[in-house]
């Protein structure tokens, strides 16, 4: 529900203060932003940039995450953010790991960002704790600054400056990035895009500047999948805008996910 986020949002042209009037948001300086009957907001400001999630792609992931492939990442997600409400999950797709670190608390509060419409339509739906607005990433996000409990980031862009600003003195970054043997078993025989080595350890350098890093937890291990599951869990990426094949069969595919909790330095 996009009321139970109102406090955390900052109009993406001057940074004040957003309200409903009339179904729409606006700020006191008059600019104003239509809430989709969907229940989000769009405060992208332009059109969606090439590589914003498809409905497809978005299908195939609520499908993956649905058979539990992903619930070991999902669940050291939900303890690296426990008790850290409000949550802003930034690429947040269809918001499954933002439910997941808002656990079971009814008073929690998720804020699901995206440069997709088509997610955050999604988002919207995905539990009525969680409020979702269209923005990118790489802009100035449109969120108060040390408003937010806990930042997740999960296969997705890192505005490492940006989370800096929204988060709190006490609060945490969790940031979850693919290992170098994730999704072997499909990777060499699709020809998927590759994950360099050690990006969990190219990350943590780039925080640096902004982050200590706290604890790191690995998810690595190995699924049987049928054939429509493993072309889902091509389709359900970036690979989806290069080629899903059509001759994708059964598998058994390696799960390899790096889960790093960070803490702002002081400032």
């Amino acid at each position: 529900m996009i009321d139970g986020v109102l406090d955390l949002l900052a109009c993406p042209r001057c940074g004040g203060g957003l309200a409903e009037r009339d179904g729409t948001l606006g700020c006191a300086a008059g600019h104003s932003y239509d809430l989709a009957r969907q229940g989000y907001v769009n405060l992208l400001g332009g059109p969606e940039p090439a590589n914003a999630d498809t409905p497809l792609m978005l299908q195939a992931r609520a499908r993956v995450h649905a058979a539990g492939l992903f619930t070991p990442v999902a669940e050291l997600v939900a303890a690296a953010a426990r008790g850290g409400s409000p949550v802003l999950d930034v690429g947040a797709g269809t918001a499954h790991y933002l439910v997941a670190a808002l656990g079971d608390d009814p008073d929690a509060v998720g804020l699901a960002l995206d440069v997709s419409k088509a997610a955050a339509r999604v988002a919207a739906r995905a539990d009525p704790r969680v409020g979702a607005v269209v923005a990118d990433v790489w802009r100035p996000l449109p969120v108060r600054s040390r408003c937010v409990g806990t930042v997740v980031c999960v296969f997705a862009p890192r505005n490492l400056g940006e989370f800096a600003r929204v988060l709190r003195p006490d609060g945490r970054l969790v940031v979850a990035t693919p290992g170098s043997a994730h999704l072997d078993g499909l990777r060499d025989r699709h020809g998927l895009l590759r994950v360099p080595e050690g990006k969990d350890a190219l990350v943590a350098a780039a925080a640096e500047e902004f982050f200590e890093l706290v604890d790191t937890h690995v998810a690595r291990y190995r699924v049987a999948v049928e054939a429509a599951l493993a072309r889902d869990l091509i389709a359900m990426g970036p690979n989806a805008f290069h080629r899903v094949p059509d001759d994708v069969g059964a598998a058994e595919v390696s799960i390899d996910v790096t889960v790093q909790t960070y803490r702002p330095l002081d400032r």
